[in-house]
């Protein structure tokens, strides 16, 4: 009787075992293959898309409008796409005197007569030449990454490189209700503790800028 019950168990295990056991591996049928290459290859998508632009200094003459030579690079919609792209650009230091590099929210132009930009203004950081690379890098990654509590109103950013008098390199970021006081020092303090800057800066108006050239004034400073 022992025998009997003891081939009984075994018979059971082995009806029991005619399909795979939880968790086992089995091998992958065709929509499994797949399901799983998609998954691999997925991107990761931004809040927004956003464009870089750049401003070739050697394409600039003095009979040409400003803006003239500004010229769209790539649009990146996903942070993959980001780095694709940034890995292969030119970072702040590589660039030539005169050039301007962009990173605007799709759709945006890096203009003041852009109808978003046009009643904003801009936060500025100064840097000595070829010191702004990784504060440029950082100031990118808080915008696509939607890191200011107030990032709606971000239009983007743009690093300038200068020689002369104005010698280095300059970060600013650029925003869209100047008025709005609340969010433009909200944004200024903010990037200033993700860049870990400790100057002071200042925010001047678009308009301002406009009229008075080089003799405008900030009009916010944190």
């Amino acid at each position: 009787m022992a025998e009997e019950s003891e081939k009984l168990r075994v018979d059971e295990v082995e009806v029991a075992d005619d399909g795979p056991e939880e968790g086992e591996i089995v091998g992958e049928s065709d929509d499994t293959a797949s399901y799983l290459s998609k998954e691999i290859k997925a991107k990761h998508p931004l809040e927004n898309s956003w464009t870089f632009w750049f401003d070739n200094p050697t394409a600039k003459s003095r009979q040409a409008g400003w803006g003239s030579s500004l010229r769209d690079v790539y649009t990146f919609s996903t942070i993959e796409d980001f780095w694709g792209v940034y890995n292969n650009i030119n970072h702040p230091s590589k660039l030539v005197s005169g050039a301007d590099l962009h990173c605007f929210k799709h759709k945006i132009e890096p203009k003041w007569e852009d109808p978003v930009c046009a009643n904003g203004g801009k936060w500025t950081m100064s840097f000595s030449k070829g010191k702004s690379d990784t504060s440029w890098l950082y100031t990118l990654l808080a915008m696509i990454g939607h890191q200011f509590d107030h990032g709606d109103e971000i239009c983007g950013a743009v690093v300038s490189v200068r020689a002369g008098r104005a010698k280095g390199e300059k970060i600013a970021l650029w925003t869209k209700n100047a008025v709005n006081e609340t969010a433009q020092v909200s944004i200024g303090k903010q990037w200033k503790e993700f860049l870990d800057y400790s100057d002071s800066i200042g925010f001047i108006f678009h308009d301002d800028a406009k009229r008075l050239d080089k003799g405008a004034k900030n009009r916010y400073t944190v």
